[in-house]
């Protein structure tokens, strides 16, 4: 419902850019990112060239390269290379944290469920916004993008609560996120590079403060009795 919600104002945004409900469906269909997504809409609207619209989408999305880095060793060593190269379309930050929150070896059809389930509302909100356009009121459009807040809230409090250091982790990340945006010089970067810098600050800090055992891990992946 949350994906539905978010995609059914993406999909206005493509009919006020002159995209049809097929158009709409092939680009959620295909790319599956918010940020993404919006950005090439205001691009297409704008008459901007291929090539921008490319590099600008790459840039934007630039932060599921981490993503898909960290879940690879998510998987059991003996995993398929058919089995990454689908996960990689997966990718996304509701589904990277469902995926990366399993316990020990991540079993593949698990994101493949959520993906499914996802990405079925995704397109079915972007072909519903194209079609039904503007007929929600302002406020009711407004209510609609709130439900991705509440799933980004669904994903972090349960391991926040369990481990104090991960809550504060993310109360710095948000932090951190803020001040990005404010500092003269520092709102210029994008959002794509900004997650990739902050992700990488923030998670090498706390993998020098709190390094995992590898007997912990083993243990969790069921190499040790």
């Amino acid at each position: 419902m949350g994906y539905f919600a978010v995609s059914f104002a993406l999909g206005i945004s493509a009919r006020n850019a002159g995209m049809n409900s097929v158009q709409s469906f092939v680009m959620s269909l295909t790319m599956v990112a918010s940020a993404g997504q919006f950005a090439a809409i205001n691009l297409i609207a704008a008459g901007a060239g291929i090539f921008e619209m490319i590099t600008t989408s790459v840039i934007v999305n630039l932060r599921y390269f981490l993503m898909s880095c960290s879940l690879t060793q998510k998987l059991d060593p003996k995993s398929s290379p058919l089995h990454r190269f689908l996960l990689a379309y997966c990718m996304t930050d509701e589904i990277f944290g469902l995926s990366v929150s399993v316990d020990g070896f991540l079993d593949p059809r698990y994101t493949y469920g959520i993906t499914a389930v996802s990405v079925t509302g995704w397109c079915a909100g972007t072909v519903l916004g194209v079609l039904m356009g503007n007929i929600l009121p302002a406020w009711a459009s407004n209510a609609l993008g709130v439900a991705m807040y509440g799933m980004f809230l669904a994903i972090i409090i349960p391991p926040a609560k369990k481990n104090h250091f991960i809550g504060g982790l993310v109360a710095v990340s948000m932090l951190a996120s803020w001040l990005f945006s404010v500092i003269p010089g520092l709102d210029d970067i994008s959002s794509g590079f900004r997650v990739i810098i902050l992700t990488i600050v923030i998670a090498g800090i706390a993998a020098a403060l709190r390094p995992r055992e590898e007997v912990e891990e083993s243990a969790e992946k069921g190499e040790v009795n």
